[in-house]
């Protein structure tokens, strides 16, 4: 998606790239070792993005939302994930609200200091 939206960014010289990984590409996961790596892709390549485009205009970020109600979640066991809640320091899951909002404070106006950030609304399942 950044490789089809980049150019016009260029162009018009201004424009937001937000990226969404996973916390897993944070701190990896057991029995996840692709996945993870994968989501730490997207954070390095959100890092060097930022480094050529922040020059022309235009800033890029990342997302690496932690667990979060969907349909992945509904997949677990009532013991799972109350198991999984109960390891969160929130003791919650998170919404795919506070998701959004994230990306809001990225694309916005209050957004313009974030360069090359990796930001992790995770309920506090992975804090660097």
């Amino acid at each position: 998606m950044a490789q089809a939206v980049y150019p016009a960014m260029v162009a018009r010289g201004q424009g937001c790239i937000i990226n969404v990984a996973s916390q897993r590409g944070l701190k990896g996961a057991v029995n996840s070792a692709p996945y993870s790596a994968a989501k730490a892709a997207i954070i390095g390549f959100t890092r060097a993005l930022a480094w050529e485009a922040t020059p022309k205009g235009v800033r890029v970020n990342a997302i690496a939302p932690g667990p979060i109600v969907t349909d992945h979640i509904a997949t677990m066991t009532p013991e799972d994930r109350q198991a999984f809640i109960d390891a969160l320091p929130v003791g919650r899951f998170g919404r795919p609200e506070e998701i959004a909002a994230t990306a809001l404070l990225l694309a916005g106006p209050d957004g313009g200091f974030y360069v090359g950030a990796t930001l992790s609304p995770n309920g506090g399942d992975v804090m660097y």
